[in-house]
């Protein structure tokens, strides 16, 4: 058995509405904030993008898409964006132009994609779609919202849904990923266009979003049935940039936290964050709403809980 300690509720970091702890298949420790309980539906924010990470792999495994996929849209058929892969895509390397700020309006490129009123409102992955190259497809990381709804809007496209419509998308996302898992409770959200937010909107219940967080601790196996490809789990945690304000490593639509880096995170707006360690047997969750400036301090309270349990092998 684990000895593991807990933040006491009044030691959590800023505002936090769940953190839960499942190891070896189990619920270790589980709180909730003031008016929340294991039944309410939480926002994911940038976890979504993890999910969406997921929703490719299952593509992938169909053979419906490519990593190597390139002249991926008629907008970008005369310049250098036809050389745009869709892992540059995943890897956020594109070379879009793409401005990442949560709090300056004038100038934030998400801010305007998810709540502008201009040329392109409700139409999300067209914002993107459109935004000129600043650098060389695969030589620049760039952590960018709109790149996940241009990867949503080529899903959209692989599996054949009718444009403005969401109907096969929402089928596939249910069937293939919440039903197997058992996340009643996930619910996606859909701009006007009929495109899955994929950068920023699904709700679930910690213990659904702990679920999802399971299928990549078991390498994308689920039940003794394979729902990701080989290897694809490995590749959400190869290294591809550094985040300087965080100090934390990227991926493929997936984080690699300093101090624990056989592990990879979904981290979203406001401090949610699902930590899986596969080295570890642990999952956690972390939903709230807090201050950024806490931001630093979530993330290593979560890392303080991750390093408590050993690696599997390791002397108890």
């Amino acid at each position: 058995m684990v000895s593991v300690s807990f933040p006491a509720a009044d030691a959590l970091i800023g505002d936090t509405l769940a953190l839960l702890a499942v190891h070896n298949g189990e619920v270790v420790h589980e709180h909730y904030g003031e008016g929340v309980s294991a039944e309410s539906t939480l926002i994911s924010w940038s976890m979504a993008k993890s999910i969406t990470h997921a929703l490719v792999g299952m593509a992938v495994l169909d053979g419906r898409m490519s990593l190597d996929d390139t002249h991926l849209f008629p907008e970008w058929a005369n310049d250098e964006r036809s050389t745009i892969s869709l892992r540059h895509l995943l890897n956020m390397s594109s070379g879009l132009a793409w401005v990442e700020d949560y709090v300056d309006g004038e100038v934030s490129d998400v801010i305007e994609m998810l709540f502008g009123s201009g040329e392109f409102a409700g139409n999300h992955a067209a914002f993107a779609i459109n935004k000129p190259l600043e650098a060389t497809p695969g030589n620049l990381y760039k952590y960018s919202s709109g790149t996940t709804n241009i990867i949503t809007r080529l899903l959209a496209r692989a599996l054949g849904e009718k444009p403005g419509e969401s109907n096969v998308v929402s089928r596939f996302m249910q069937t293939r990923l919440f039903d197997v898992l058992g996340m009643a409770s996930a619910t996606a959200k859909f701009d006007a266009s009929g495109n899955f937010v994929g950068s920023s909107y699904v709700y679930a219940t910690a213990r659904d979003f702990a679920k999802f967080g399971a299928l990549y601790l078991s390498d994308g196996v689920w039940n003794g049935t394979r729902l990701l490809p080989e290897g694809w789990v490995q590749y959400a945690g190869e290294i591809v940039g550094h985040e300087d304000e965080m100090n934390w490593d990227y991926g493929a639509h997936w984080w690699i936290p300093p101090g624990d880096p056989k592990a990879i995170v979904a981290h979203g707006y406001q401090g949610q964050l699902l930590w899986v360690a596969p080295h570890r047997s642990l999952v956690l969750v972390r939903l709230g709403v807090t201050d950024a400036v806490y931001g630093d301090a979530v993330r290593n309270q979560l890392l303080n809980i991750a390093l408590q349990f050993p690696e599997l092998g390791a002397a108890s």
